[in-house]
């Protein structure tokens, strides 16, 4: 009983409004606003400073959603995407959400050795480059950046500007089969650019997806770096027994 109280006693204040809040939201549709911070605090005998860290803690795991200016409310779901060789494009339609895409950024430029490894090409060779917002129903989702050997394709830059999606202008305009890609997961904060762009915070966490994928002729197609909302997002796979 002495221990369980010493630990009582170490939990920190935050941890157990945390909690509390945790409970309330099981009960709160989506949108529900919840308890200003004052009103929290006044309720727990807690400082204002450890309210906040519980909804910072609660923000970052996708389970509040703050507006400037209106307040802290119950977010939506995340969105669960199965990890599999699709587009963007496809993954949002599969979940009855409406996809679309800001270009930022289309240039080419100079492979470095380590780039051009990746893309099957000589170190040097020209390299197309796209940098895109992602959104779903107009929410951003990921900062994405693609890199592909530009000279196999050649006249990408017009579809792409079109808003087409990529992996259908490479099957329908080049032919291109996709069969298989090498995904990686890290973590990785939000700097100043991406949490602008997602309409995050500074430091928020974010999920860091680097996808190298190849064609049925066996050789490599892109090489892209993307940046999803740690808050909005989570990846779901079957696991089976090698």
């Amino acid at each position: 009983m002495v221990e369980s109280a010493t630990r009582t006693q170490r939990e920190p204040k935050y941890w157990a409004l945390k909690q509390h809040l945790l409970d309330l939201l099981d009960a709160l549709p989506p949108g529900s606003p919840i308890p200003t911070e004052r009103s929290l605090a006044t309720e727990f005998t807690v400082s204002r400073t450890t309210v906040r860290q519980a909804l910072a803690d609660l923000t970052a795991e996708g389970r509040l959603h703050r507006v400037q200016g209106k307040g802290t409310f119950a977010a939506e779901p995340k969105l669960a995407q199965r990890l599999q060789l699709s587009s963007y494009t496809e993954d949002m339609k599969a979940q009855g959400r409406e996809p679309s895409s800001k270009l930022l950024e289309m240039d080419e430029l100079q492979s470095d050795p380590e780039l051009a490894k990746l893309l099957g090409i000589r170190s040097g060779a020209k390299v197309f480059r796209m940098k895109r917002l992602r959104l779903a129903d107009g929410e951003p989702m990921a900062l994405e950046t693609t890199h592909l050997p530009l000279s196999r394709f050649r006249g990408l830059r017009r579809h792409v500007a079109a808003g087409a999606s990529l992996y259908a202008v490479l099957h329908d305009q080049f032919g291109v089969e996709m069969e298989r890609a090498e995904e990686t997961i890290e973590t990785a904060l939000a700097g100043p650019q991406e949490a602008d762009l997602l309409g995050a915070d500074v430091g928020m966490p974010m999920l860091l997806l680097s996808r190298h994928s190849f064609g049925a002729d066996g050789k490599p197609v892109e090489f892209v770096r993307s940046i999803y909302r740690g808050d909005r997002y989570k990846f779901v796979t079957t696991l089976t027994r090698p």
